[in-house]
């Protein structure tokens, strides 16, 4: 009778745990079981890999982008559908969209502009839940024409990383997830995707608990294609065509995913991957599943150097609360002093070592982003490392100027003028000076390059570093990576950046908007930057051999007006003049003067942030009272916009002597903290966080910059605070199954598969500071290892490797007061 009874209960508790993988509709609108979730087009990034039908399970996203597409392996530039309606089910727990092509949105933008084939078509997809798996229906509103028979189909794309040498069944059939693309067949100068496999019934991963899936299709077959067949940044496919005479059900597919009832997320220890200063705050975030209903149990071990493993600190975790899918503790280990090596342990969960040291800030810290990243970037430059080159001799035939009424691919816009004296595709003079590449692409921008020349005057002004391990040869453009020159890095970069823009406008007569290649074969390029243009200016190829010169190869500049970008711009020369003035008298008093030229054009604008900013550097520069007087005139409009100026202003407070601006300001200040203060308490980072579909490292980086001033200068003890969870974000105190720092090759883990210029190598660039952690709406923190999704791991030299520097020194200056 006991065996009968334990039999019973065992089956009744079995059940309960199959019912528990049910899917269901979920307060946040997706369907979730135990052990993954569905999400309906909760996202709409298509061309990032991110949108559609996605399935996450057992903690990470194994597939994206569910929906009609018109080509079999979509890149970033073809068409995707319009989501027009959303309808959730509570009952049924079903979900159903209706979409539509073309996309007019995508049609009409600047940025990633698509052109749409003359289809118009109306459509739906249902995805019902039954049990432990989901059924995808799609409807039609009408036939297909005959054109469009076989061109229009149901894709759902596979993450390559989670499934490289998995086996796979077709009907029974096996096969293997190729690392590489393998041998598709080629016709004319387009690659013809062939199918890995064919068949109605597809088995993924059988071999693994954790990423197991069958697709099965009602209707027209199943393809597996891979998408690296024409782009790199492909995944796998799984395709089903529609088919001649059909309408309702379409496409009808069964989703299976199989889940492992014993699986359960975390714990992820997550903390600051460099470590610590002994005096410094100390805490860990500790990130675990809803389900599990204690208190982690956490410990604080110290290596010794015989390798003996000592408990010093042990005790529950601090429950912070519920933070889009996860619980989230918090362990403060901050009265440990004693230097050594560290490691945090919970159950059978590790985190990666970390020192508690005076010097762990020392070396290796914030000085790759200057002696690696920032060389790296730098334009018009051959660039060498010892025994590599990073990239040889790039871009000296820039630029020509872009064509009258010309919307570019990558969202730069001429107008029917540009506001110069030179015809269109005549070549500009002197544009081969100088900049950065910016983020994992080639084209120089003005607010990148103005941007990072800020924030580098900004760091050289306020902590002065005299770091020198790069030689910069502006006469020969050359670039020698650790090579000391006597001159300090810093003020080397700044100077790179500021010829960029001052020799543009001078010859231009006004800045430049961008500089980038001229067609998409040029943007995609991977690897060295100097085999995109022959660097042989257009009419300049006499008496050369043809192989050699490529007559359309010049880049574009693209000019604009813009009175707030001037003004942005206007504020980054006016620093940079000041830094420079000792080191480059001639190129310091262009870009004055450079600068009090944009606020001559634009004293009118409306762009009062922008003013307030630029007039605070202008009068840091030259001194001039008038410019505050002109602040002063703005007394009500900065104290209701103190969050967007007040940090630059606390460098010029003392010098405004009119009552009613300090009045306005500090009352600023102080609502401006009150908000912070409640904005900050709503996640677990204490810091004004907004995950949309990029990370968010780079406004946060921005934001603890901020706080430097109002510590330095208003003695804001709060402020300290907020800077030191600033960087502690960007080196591992952050969300997601990853607990990289977001600063490659800074830390015990970090991201060392990034999108940058060698991304094709699964490599990066020490120094580089990636986006970050993203969240896939609504609720997944996701920061794959994975080198060509640009929103979570491309770099960008415009404010957020030189950013991250200045939170380093910052910091630094804070903790020896």
């Amino acid at each position: 009778m006991k065996g009968l009874l334990l039999w019973i209960l065992a089956f009744a508790m079995t059940d309960v745990t199959q019912a528990q993988d049910h899917f269901k509709l979920t307060k946040d609108n997706y369907l979730a079981s135990s052990t993954g979730s569905i999400l309906v087009f909760s996202d709409q990034y298509s061309e990032g890999h991110q949108g559609g039908i996605q399935i996450i399970l057992h903690g990470e996203r194994l597939a994206a982008n569910g929906d009609l597409w018109l080509d079999p392996v979509p890149g970033q530039w073809d068409p995707f559908s319009q989501l027009n309606t959303i309808d959730r089910d509570s009952i049924t727990n079903s979900i159903r969209v209706s979409l539509s092509f073309p996309n007019q949105h995508a049609a009409e933008r600047t940025f990633n502009r698509i052109s749409y084939p003359g289809l118009e078509l109306n459509y739906s997809i249902e995805v019902i839940p039954e049990g432990e798996a989901v059924r995808i229906v799609v409807n039609l509103d009408k036939i297909l024409p005959k054109d469009w028979l076989g061109k229009v189909g149901f894709n759902l794309e596979l993450f390559p990383g989670a499934f490289f040498d998995k086996h796979y069944y077709m009907d029974g059939h096996p096969g293997v997830f190729p690392r590489q693309l393998n041998s598709p067949f080629l016709t004319g100068d387009k690659t013809l995707v062939t199918p890995m496999a064919t068949g109605k019934e597809l088995v993924i991963a059988p071999g693994d608990a954790l990423s197991h899936i069958k697709i099965e299709s009602l209707g027209s077959p199943l393809q597996l294609l891979d998408g690296r067949a024409r782009h790199n940044n492909g995944w796998f496919v799984v395709r089903s065509l529609v088919t001649k005479g059909t309408k309702d059900r379409a496409i009808e597919w069964l989703v299976t995913p199989y889940p492992d009832s014993s699986w359960q997320y975390g714990p992820v220890i997550h903390h600051n991957q460099v470590g610590y200063l002994p005096g410094q705050a100390k805490s860990a975030l500790i990130e675990s599943d809803p389900g599990m209903l204690d208190a982690p149990f956490i410990e604080l071990i110290r290596i010794d150097p015989e390798g003996n493993k000592e408990l010093i600190l042990a005790d529950t975790g601090s429950f912070w609360g519920r933070y889009q899918r996860y619980n989230y503790y918090q362990f403060d280990f901050s009265r440990v002093t004693n230097p050594g090596i560290y490691y945090l342990r919970t159950g059978d969960a590790r985190s990666e070592s970390f020192s508690i040291a005076e010097d762990c800030y020392d070396r290796g810290v914030w000085q790759p982003t200057l002696e690696y990243f920032l060389p790296v970037q730098m334009c018009h430059m051959k660039v060498r490392d010892r025994y590599r080159i990073w990239h040889g001799l790039c871009h000296m035939d820039d630029a020509r100027m872009a064509p009258d009424d010309t919307v570019h691919f990558d969202g730069y816009q001429q107008e029917e003028s540009n506001y110069t004296h030179y015809e269109p595709d005549q070549t500009v003079p002197g544009l081969n000076k100088g900049g950065w590449h910016d983020a994992g692409d080639y084209d120089l921008r003005v607010e990148s390059q103005g941007n990072t020349i800020y924030t580098l005057s900004l760091i050289y002004e306020n902590f002065g570093p005299q770091h020198d391990m790069t030689t910069v040869d502006q006469a020969k453009h050359l670039v020698e990576m650790q090579q000391p020159d006597g001159v300090p890095d810093m003020l080397q970069q700044i100077e790179h950046g500021t010829l960029s823009i001052v020799s543009a406008h001078k010859a231009l007569g006004r800045l430049y908007r961008g500089i980038i290649c001229r067609n998409l074969r040029q943007y995609v390029l991977l690897g060295d930057g100097s085999t995109m243009t022959d660097n042989i200016s257009y009419g300049n190829h006499a008496d050369l051999p043809q192989w050699l010169v490529n007559e359309n190869d010049d880049r574009w500049v693209f000019t604009e007006e813009n009175p707030r970008r001037e003004l942005q711009v206007c504020s980054h020369l006016a620093a940079a003049s000041r830094v420079l003035k000792d080191h480059n008298k001639d190129l310091s008093a262009d870009a004055l003067s450079i600068a009090i030229g944009l606020w001559q054009n634009n004293t009118g604008s409306d762009h009062n942030n922008e003013k307030v900013i630029a007039l605070t550097e202008l009068y840091l520069t030259t001194q001039d009272t008038n410019y505050l007087q002109e602040l002063i005139g703005m007394s009500d409009y900065i104290a209701r916009h103190v969050a967007e100026t007040g940090w630059a202003l606390t460098r010029v407070k003392d010098d405004i002597k009119d009552m009613r601006f300090q009045h306005g300001y500090r009352l600023g200040i102080a609502e401006y903290y009150r908000k912070l203060q409640d904005e900050a308490g709503n996640n677990p980072f204490g810091l004004p966080y907004h995950p949309r579909v990029w990370g968010s490292a780079w406004g946060i980086e921005w934001f603890g910059m901020q706080q430097y001033f109002y510590h330095k200068y208003l003695q804001l003890n709060e402020a300290s605070g907020y800077l030191q969870r600033s960087l502690d974000y960007l080196l591992g105190y952050h969300s997601g199954s990853n607990t990289s720092s977001f600063v490659s090759g800074v830390g015990t883990r970090s991201a060392t598969v990034a999108y940058g210029l060698n991304r094709a190598d699964w490599s990066y660039i020490p120094g580089g500071v990636i986006s970050g952690t993203a969240v896939i709406q609504p609720d997944f923190p996701e920061l794959k290892e994975w080198p060509y999704l640009w929103q979570q791991t491309e770099y960008m030299v415009s404010g957020a490797a030189s950013g991250f520097m200045f939170l380093v020194l910052g910091m630094l200056e804070m903790e020896l007061e």
